[in-house]
Formats: C-alpha cells, structure tokens, sequence
C-alpha cells in the first residue's frame, strides 16, 4: 500500500501489509498453521477486507473497504473528508477521488487532481503504476498479512464461533516506522483462513484489518469511457 502517499498514518499503514517479526526463536506450532493458511489464501477466488486505522495522537482514523480478487480488485479509501477509489482490472488500473483524497491519500500533485476533477485517471497493464496497484488490490497482499514463524507465538482460544488460534509477534521499530505488536486471529479447525488481524504501535495507533466472505467472485467493471482519462505518467 506504498504507492498512495497516504497522510498522517502513512508509516503504519504501509507496513500493516507487511513485514514480519525477526524475534525469538522459530515457533513449530506457528510454522505449521502459517504454512496450511498461504496455501488456502493461495487457493481462494477472492476476500472482502475492511481496514482501519486510527491514531492515538491526532485522533484521525482511515478507513479501507476492499474486494480482493486474483487478478482484479476494488476498493473504497476514506480519511475525514478525503475519499479515493480505486479499481484495477486485469487490463488497466483506475483512480478517482475528490481533491483532498487524490492529493492526501493518492499522493496526487494538486494540479493534476484539479485536472483530473470528477472523471477516473487509468494506467494500463505493464506500466510501473499498474503494476503497484494491483499488487495492492489482489491476493498477493492477502499473503503478506501472514508473519513469518520465527518469533510468532500461538495460543488457542475458544469463542462463540469455535477454536481460534491466535498468532502474535512484534514488529520492532526502524527510523520510519513505530513498533508493532500484532495479533492474527485463524480458525483452528477446518479452512486455515484468517479472520482478524491487529496491530497496536508504540505510539499508540491502532490498526484492524477484517477478513470475510472468502471465496467471493471479484469482478470489476471499468469506468465509462468517456469518464476515463489516461494517465501520461507510468
């Protein structure tokens, strides 16, 4: 998700996606789980994903509602005011937004969101944008919620639902981004298919991420023609 510049939670929610612990010693139990929920992400046509993340400091909470598919995906970003969407098709990848979100959350110059006003600016399949894009919006990015084993602890839980194992580990903090405590929570029986999954920075950010309707048929349409413009930019 590091293509869109997005604003005061930039740092955290890049790194929500991705990077795993690097502590303690390798864990069989997490080894074993982690290894069976890559290859059920790895068989499923598609994911519904809710993302949030709010900040301690400032108080601001973003907000991503996505569907996730093989090679298509969509979804909807929201911070305040600012707002973008965002599709990709297995041809080209689209955006549109209003001005605040293009320029806060997308990374847009103001000029060209001005430009672009209310229409969709598109980037073809093969240009570096594209590319960025749909790794973000397809079930790649489903897999790197998964940890590494080394320094991921398990425990079991017994919910409403049934038995969950729950997965954590730390994200040690670098120059750019906070410490990370994380949970991920899987369902100990049946399809290793991950339900929830939280982060809590050092600073005090809080980050949710949800996961349902797997399986689900993701089909994106592309926007009107005459609403679309190209981009001039890979």
């Amino acid at each position: 998700m590091i293509v869109r510049g997005f604003g005061l939670l930039a740092a955290t929610v890049a790194i929500s996606f991705s990077f795993a612990s690097t502590v303690g010693a390798a864990d069989v139990g997490a080894k074993s789980i982690l290894t069976s929920a890559r290859a059920e992400i790895v068989a499923q046509t598609g994911v519904h994903v809710v993302f949030t993340a709010h900040s301690g400091s400032t108080g601001i909470t973003e907000t991503i509602v996505a569907d996730v598919g093989v090679s298509s995906g969509s979804e909807i970003i929201s911070e305040g005011s600012a707002d973008v969407a965002i599709r990709v098709t297995p041809s080209s990848a689209y955006v549109s937004g209003n001005s605040s979100g293009l320029t806060t959350l997308f990374g847009m110059g103001s000029a060209a969101a001005k430009r672009l006003g209310s229409k969709w600016e598109s980037w073809k399949a093969g240009t570096g944008q594209y590319t960025n894009l749909k790794g973000d919006l397809t079930m790649e990015s489903v897999s790197a919620l998964l940890p590494k084993a080394k320094g991921t602890k398990v425990s079991t839980q017994v919910r409403q639902s049934g038995a969950v194992d729950v997965l954590t580990w730390v994200t040690l903090a670098t120059t750019s981004v906070p410490k990370l405590s994380n949970t991920l929570s899987i369902p100990a029986a049946g399809p290793a298919l991950p339900m929830t999954k939280t982060a809590t920075a050092s600073g005090g950010t809080k980050i949710s991420t949800q996961l349902s309707k797997w399986g689900e048929d993701v089909v994106v349409q592309s926007p009107p023609s005459d609403r679309t413009v190209p981009s001039k930019s890979s």
